[in-house]
């Protein structure tokens, strides 16, 4: 164990100063969680009105069953393509379409007057609607990543110090 390296103080890269959240992106975040919050909650409103929906647009119990369907079944449909759409839009354009598109399916179902188009435009405001949600749980991580890459450097400098020409750590695997 005579030639091990051993880190000192001062070869120790300092921790990165405490991140502070700028209160433009505090409220950028706080409006992307209430869309998201509106996009679940809208799921509830209509499975507590649905009778009452059945009743307003003279539906039958099997095709009031369809307004709910067809809201899920976008929205599964259109959550893993949101993926992709974050990183061909970007996060931000990606929220603001969503949030658009679903604010004005809103509006068109709230005018529908017959079942049929309320199951349209239920399916519509589904898939318009989901990237609302996955963008919300992306924003934290991708507005952190920069400070993680900064530690990630330091942590690939620290072990660039530590390791021998044969790649191994010298502090754990050394047999001397």
């Amino acid at each position: 164990m005579a030639n091990a390296t051993t880190a000192t103080p001062s070869s120790i890269p300092a921790a990165p100063a405490e991140e502070t959240i700028r209160p433009r992106r505090l409220v950028a975040f706080l409006i992307m969680v209430f869309g998201m919050f509106m996009a679940i909650l809208d799921i509830q409103i209509v499975s507590a009105s649905l009778a009452d929906i059945q009743a307003g647009l003279s539906a039958s119990s099997s095709e009031v069953a369809w307004v709910q369907t067809s809201y899920l079944i976008a929205e599964v449909i259109a959550i893993p393509m949101s993926g992709f759409l974050s990183r061909a839009l970007g996060t931000r354009l990606l929220f603001a379409l969503s949030a658009s598109g679903f604010t004005l399916a809103s509006i068109a179902c709230g005018l529908t007057s017959t079942i049929d188009q309320m199951i349209v435009w239920r399916a519509i405001q589904g898939f318009v609607g989901a990237g609302m949600i996955p963008t919300v749980f992306a924003s934290p991580i991708r507005s952190s990543r920069a400070a993680s890459f900064t530690s990630s450097a330091r942590s690939s400098a620290l072990l660039r110090r530590w390791r021998r020409p044969s790649g191994r750590l010298s502090a754990a695997t050394s047999p001397n």
